[in-house]
């Protein structure tokens, strides 16, 4: 065998310049796949995390549009979630760990000569333990806040940064819908939300606050959404079901009759996405495994083209005592040789590329240690699987044929 290899190796340095490109095509297809899968993946992983970061074990319940006449009406109505239902939801759910009911409204905020147009919302002391927002200066919002409708305000950091540049807004007062309001703390920065809109361009205050001064409404105990965090990842959907039960019972929905709410959570959210993700990361793999196939068949080619210039060498060989199994070994090695060295360097280009795609168009990548064995293995197989049939054919030829052979 040590013969052998050391025969194939040879073979091929001494046809250096068409062995480079004979693995120009493995080369290409190994790191494309690696590549790929790497964006792939990494848009995954940041997706994921973006999502997490809104909230664990978390469960969305909004106002849903009820069915009048088999048609579905539009969102807001007839269908209400109250301050009251939230309360009952908090009281009433063993499996319920927080609740956060929101009001949410448009407005411009102001500050001396600055303004800026930005998400107001409404909501209780419980709504930065569901939503894992941290302060970054000064307080959150507490029950007194709450409970005196106290016109204070806590700062996402890029309002803060918007309306009072590098200055500290703590302690000063700015202006919503011309009612001043008094900042007394600064969220710590949280990015992008899944959906996209900016979770640091928010201003939060207490719900009665919002209810009684900001938002104009014909039912002054209205919510646009609750955040419901469940006691664990596991009572997700027992927390989900005590919801649907007490929200029927408290509207008087009838068996037959459909929710005038939605349920929603973060881990049906998460599931969707990795399922997109996946699907995505496959369809990329999958086109650049294209040019692994390409690859393969240039090596068949080549070795092809190898035995019938090397046909004297392989009369003069078995003529000699070779058998007809190692001329196989001999050709099969070679194409071995060049899909695995081929393999090699595309993982190092594929890797190379990822980390330029991450540094250059700052888009997250994920290199997997899956993805590599996966790809160097489908090289070592395009090797074998290409490589046969030129084996074959050579192991075939007759020594007094081969002799001939000009």
């Amino acid at each position: 065998m040590f013969e052998v290899f050391r025969t194939a190796v040879s073979s091929l340095w001494a046809n250096k310049t068409r062995s480079m490109l004979t693995m120009l095509g493995i080369v290409i297809g190994v790191g494309a796949v690696i590549a790929m899968v790497a964006v792939g993946n990494g848009a995954s992983k940041q997706m994921e995390g973006v999502i997490s970061g809104m909230g664990v074990n978390m469960i969305m319940v909004r106002p849903g549009a009820p069915n009048m006449g088999g048609v579905r009406q539009g969102a807001g109505s007839g269908a209400r979630l109250t301050l009251s239902d939230i309360r009952a939801i908090e009281e009433e759910c063993w499996s319920i760990q927080d609740v956060a009911p929101t009001v949410n409204a448009n407005s411009q905020v102001i500050f001396e000569n600055r303004n800026w147009s930005t998400s107001v919302t409404g909501t209780t002391p419980g709504y930065f333990n569901v939503r894992e927002y941290q302060a970054e200066s000064g307080r959150l919002l507490d029950e007194t806040d709450e409970r005196s409708a106290a016109k204070v305000a806590v700062l996402g950091s890029t309002v803060a940064k918007e309306l009072f540049g590098g200055a500290d807004p703590v302690g000063r007062i700015m202006r919503v819908r011309n009612i001043p309001f008094e900042v007394v703390g600064v969220l710590a920065s949280k990015g992008q939300s899944a959906m996209g809109p900016d979770q640091d361009d928010i201003v939060i205050v207490p719900i009665t606050t919002a209810q009684r001064r900001l938002v104009r409404s014909s039912f002054a105990d209205s919510v646009n959404m609750a955040f419901v965090q469940a006691r664990d990842a596991s009572m997700i959907e027992s927390a989900m079901d005590e919801i649907s039960a007490l929200l029927r019972q408290r509207h008087r929905i009838g068996p037959d009759e459909d929710d005038d709410f939605q349920l929603g959570n973060m881990t049906d959210m998460i599931n969707s996405l990795s399922q997109s993700t996946w699907v995505m990361t496959l369809l990329l793999g999958s086109v650049a495994s294209i040019s692994l196939l390409v690859g393969g068949i240039g090596i068949m080619n080549i070795m092809l083209v190898s035995v019938t210039e090397r046909t004297r060498e392989i009369g003069i060989r078995m003529a000699v005592g070779a058998r007809a199994i190692d001329i196989r070994i001999q050709f099969l090695l070679e194409a071995m040789l060049l899909s695995l060295l081929g393999g090699i360097i595309g993982i190092l280009l594929g890797y190379g590329a990822s980390l330029g795609v991450a540094s250059v168009l700052k888009w997250p990548t994920s290199v997997s240690g899956g993805a590599i064995a996966v790809a160097a293995g489908f090289s070592c197989f395009v090797g074998v699987f290409f490589g046969l049939y030129p084996a074959w054919k050579a192991s075939r030829l007759r020594p007094i044929d081969a002799l001939r052979f000009e």
